[in-house]
């Protein structure tokens, strides 16, 4: 009995870029049969002629066909790189974005202690929290999340890459551990409800409960601006990541509830990204 043929790596390429479409066709394709035949997709261009063995091929299309359904290519990999970390994903949690590592970079900027103690609230993947670990790995950091399944993926992240960190499942502050912290740090959820984006590209696949925070998107912004203050020593910072029209509204919730060095930052697109601000000292 003949097996059935193989097919060439452009064959297969191709036909794929033509059923994903969207804005990285051939990328997508790429990036999925490397993950499929193992072979870098330098390897590709070198040898398009090379054959893969009809099992791979299938396997290969199988994830095509979930891709051009609009699955996020991350979560089709299980992996997205992030400040040069790669991180392992899954459709428990929001896939980390290039716009969260401006938030990294100004979490470094800020006048920090060399043994600061840092809480990353609603970490996901762990990825802000990994980030900050492997640049200053004298910082005492924690990460939480309140879902069960994203907490085990932050922990499998920080053991495989070798960046120790505490991870602990909370709602918010509900069961962090007394103790006062240096900066508070978060990408919460803050797209409207009714935000017609939700039902757009990769969002469409990523957990609600990590996006949506209310009708105008800031309940949970609010909350942690509100309860903030009484888990920060004083002078301490936070900063958090928000929507691009929310610059001003979010610094209006810091001012009413009494935080000092208000101040709203970028990101890579120019877009208002995240708003930092103070814990007053004690005599203030």
């Amino acid at each position: 009995m003949s097996s059935e043929p193989s097919l060439t790596c452009e064959a297969l390429l191709k036909s794929a870029a033509d059923q994903i479409g969207g804005d990285s066709p051939r990328l997508d394709a790429e990036l999925l049969l490397s993950y499929v035949t193992g072979l870098g997709r330098t390897s590709f261009r070198a040898w398009p002629e090379r054959e893969v063995p009809a099992e791979k091929a299938e396997q290969f299309m199988s994830l095509v066909a979930q891709r051009a359904s609009g699955q996020p290519i991350a979560y089709l990999l299980g992996e997205q790189e992030f400040w040069s970390l790669p991180l392992k994903v899954s459709s428990s949690t929001l896939i980390p974005r290039p716009d969260t590592e401006c938030v990294v970079e100004a979490a470094l900027s800020l006048e920090l202690p060399a043994n600061a103690r840092v809480l990353d609230l609603g970490t996901g993947t762990g990825a802000i929290a990994l980030a900050l670990a492997s640049e200053q790995p004298g910082w005492q950091i924690m990460a939480s999340d309140r879902v069960e399944e994203a907490v085990a993926l932050a922990r499998e992240n920080s053991q495989q890459l070798g960046l120790p960190i505490t991870v602990v499942q909370s709602h918010w502050f509900d069961q962090i551990p007394a103790g006062s912290f240096d900066l508070l740090i978060s990408n919460p959820p803050y797209i409207p409800a009714s935000d017609r984006h939700l039902k757009e590209g990769d969002v469409r696949f990523e957990p609600e409960s990590a996006l949506v925070a209310g009708e105008d998107g800031l309940d949970d912004i609010r909350l942690l601006v509100t309860e903030g203050l009484d888990w920060l020593n004083p002078n301490g910072w936070m900063l958090l990541e928000h929507g691009y029209d929310q610059g001003e509204a979010v610094r209006d919730l810091f001012a009413k509830a009494g935080w000092r060095n208000i101040e709203t930052r970028k990101d890579y697109g120019g877009n208002d990204r995240m708003t930092l601000a103070r814990k007053p000292a004690r005599d203030q």
